[in-house]
């Protein structure tokens, strides 16, 4: 079946989903916890502080052999305006030397336009240091643009763009990323002031993956001899095409100025070693054992955090 028709398909059952949960009350659309958040109805300036623990990092739907377990302390502030600004450290827990793998800071904008529409636009600087073995490793730096559209509280379609910047001169990479979800409250929990969202979503990430003949080359994952084919294939790793599918359902409770967060996901990767030329298929032979190109990967992202 070919990629199209699969993102049909998926597309329609998520809608029929959430078209038969429609009486269910809704709030907003999913946010990243890792990043700062706007709504209408709070229009203050506020820090937040804490920290995501994610199993595995997963880039795309790659990943490397190596599990990578990330603890994550963040912190932010957002102005009145939506105006943002934070930044993150990223600790290995199976690394007994050097467990600090990296980190990054960002500056964005968060708006919205009526109740419905919420949008944002952000750069982020990331730092890895020379041992990381993370695939995103090979990335410097992104730009990102996003948007969602809230259609009468019962489904929620959002389109995101971006821009990677590769390192040592690579070129860089576009992705889009559309999904749709439907969020379910439920309010009063154990107060007057408390919440549990709950956002299932499916969407797709297609581009290209000059980060992934970065990541190859520099991080060792090549045998001796089989760098120099990567040439031709690189001219194929730039094609704008289906990179993986993400099912998700986010949850997060709200008490206060506390929040935690569960945020479960299983990726089905596409395209990640093409093999239609003999320069492909040479370098499919002489990539490691192991080398991270499973067709599906499930990783989760747990989180708390405190507004104040």
């Amino acid at each position: 079946m070919k990629p199209i028709y699969k993102l049909i398909i998926i597309t329609v059952f998520c809608s029929s989903a959430s078209y038969s949960f429609a009486q269910t009350d809704t709030s907003g659309v999913q946010k990243d916890t890792t990043e700062s958040d706007t709504t209408q109805e709070e229009k203050k300036a506020y820090l937040k502080v804490g920290a995501n623990y994610i199993n595995n990092n997963v880039y795309f739907g790659r990943t490397d052999t190596i599990t990578s377990p990330i603890i994550s302390p963040t912190i932010s502030y957002t102005f009145k305006s939506g105006i943002y600004f934070s930044g993150s450290l990223e600790y290995i827990t199976t690394r007994k030397n050097g467990p600090l793998d990296g980190g990054n800071i960002e500056a964005g904008y968060n708006y919205s336009i009526g109740d419905n529409i919420d949008g944002g636009v952000s750069f982020t600087k990331l730092f890895f240091n020379s041992a990381s073995t993370q695939v995103s490793s090979s990335v410097s730096s992104i730009i990102n643009a996003n948007i969602d559209y809230s259609i009468a509280d019962i489904v929620t379609p959002a389109i995101n763009v971006s821009y990677s910047i590769v390192k040592n001169g690579g070129k860089g990479d576009i992705a889009f990323n559309p999904t749709i979800s439907h969020d379910f409250l439920i309010a009063s929990i154990f107060g007057d002031n408390d919440e549990i969202i709950i956002s299932p979503q499916v969407g797709l990430n297609a581009g290209s993956q000059n980060f992934y003949a970065e990541y190859l080359v520099h991080k060792g994952k090549l045998k001796k001899g089989a760098t120099i084919a990567l040439t031709n294939y690189s001219n194929s790793l730039g094609d704008f095409k289906l990179l993986d599918y993400e099912i998700t359902a986010p949850i997060e409770y709200k008490a206060g100025h506390f929040m935690f967060s569960f945020i479960p996901t299983y990726a089905f990767a596409q395209n990640s070693l093409p093999q239609s030329t003999p320069a492909e298929k040479l370098i499919t032979a002489n990539i490691e054992k192991g080398a991270p190109y499973k067709s599906s990967q499930f990783y989760f992202q747990t989180g708390i955090s405190f507004k104040f």
